[in-house]
């Protein structure tokens, strides 16, 4: 039979910046947020991820374990996902937005590194190159003094803070890179819906631990920071819908390159909503980032096609 034509071309790559864009604010939100730890933000937003998914969990029968075999890597996927996201929000309190998204966007290159360690993929020259730039976009951003003096200009508070958020940022993109690996390997054998959930559980029951034991668990006084929280429940979620949604009408080559209006939006939000001018050694490392994960997906993306086109032959 005849192949269905798309019915609105470049539909997933619009659902994509619009993911982009509702992450974006999502951090804005939390940058506004004066009086809530970053592990009180998460385990809120594993709650709405929960309040989501389960009603899927029951419609799909797909159980709440999953299948014996998949459950370590399970088990695995969300605890280094959720430990992603802590450290993720922790970065975006002590540094400047900007700055934290981008080095969030090294995250293909580390995914590249890992799969080549522990999946046996291909690891190309171009591969250590893309590594290289990315390397070099994150010391251009943490700036570290012994490269560049001890007068360190555009950060936000002190420059330890600065250098935790970036230690936190860049463990978060290594988490996420692990738990993309760990999808790898599980494959289609597991619903989307329960790789989810595993998230969503594990990070929630690890958010309160870490609360009470940093004796941090405390209700927003501020009325606004309240609704912040709600927000960034609610657009995380929907960021997180619309990215699936993409990916699963277009390939995932455009897409990824797609996903770097990430950084465009947080330059622009940091600007308008924060007042804070990004330096010229963010906007270098930024374009580093930039170059060094759009050139990994244009690889990966190239050689699927190759691939399907070998299959069709």
């Amino acid at each position: 039979g005849a192949k269905k034509k798309a019915a609105c071309p470049g539909l997933g790559l619009f659902y994509t910046i619009l993911s982009a864009f509702l992450f974006s604010v999502a951090s804005l939100f939390l940058k506004k947020i004066e009086d809530v730890h970053s592990v009180e933000v998460s385990a809120f937003r594993c709650v709405f991820q929960m309040a989501f998914v389960l009603p899927g969990l029951i419609y799909y029968k797909t159980g709440f374990l999953g299948p014996k075999g998949k459950r370590i890597f399970l088990f695995f996927r969300g605890f280094l996902g959720s430990t992603a996201m802590v450290l993720l929000y922790y970065a975006y309190q002590v540094m400047p937005l900007a700055d934290a998204t981008v080095i969030t966007f090294t995250s293909p290159v580390f995914t590249s590194l890992l799969a080549w360690i522990f999946l046996k993929e291909k690891y190309s020259l171009w591969d250590v190159l893309f590594t290289l730039f990315a390397v070099t976009g994150v010391i251009l951003i943490a700036r570290p003094p012994f490269l560049f003096g001890s007068h360190v200009a555009g950060i936000e508070g002190s420059y330890s803070d600065h250098l935790k958020g970036t230690i936190a940022a860049i463990a978060s993109t290594l988490s996420a890179a692990s738990t993309i690996v760990i999808l790898r390997k599980v494959g289609k054998s597991v619903h989307y819906f329960l790789s989810i959930w595993y998230y969503a559980v594990i990070g929630l029951i690890g958010c309160v631990i870490a609360l009470f034991v940093l004796n941090e668990w405390r209700l927003p006084h501020c009325g606004r920071d309240r609704v912040f929280l709600i927000l960034i429940g609610l657009l995380g979620l929907g960021g997180q819908i619309f990215l699936t949604k993409a990916l699963q009408i277009e390939k995932a080559g455009p897409v990824s390159i797609m996903r770097t209006m990430d950084v465009v939006f947080a330059f622009i939000l940091q600007v308008l909503f924060l007042n804070h001018i990004p330096t010229w050694w963010t906007v270098g490392g930024a374009l580093c980032v930039v170059a060094s994960s759009s050139g990994t997906a244009i690889r990966k993306w190239r050689h699927s096609v190759k691939k399907a086109k070998q299959r069709e032959i």
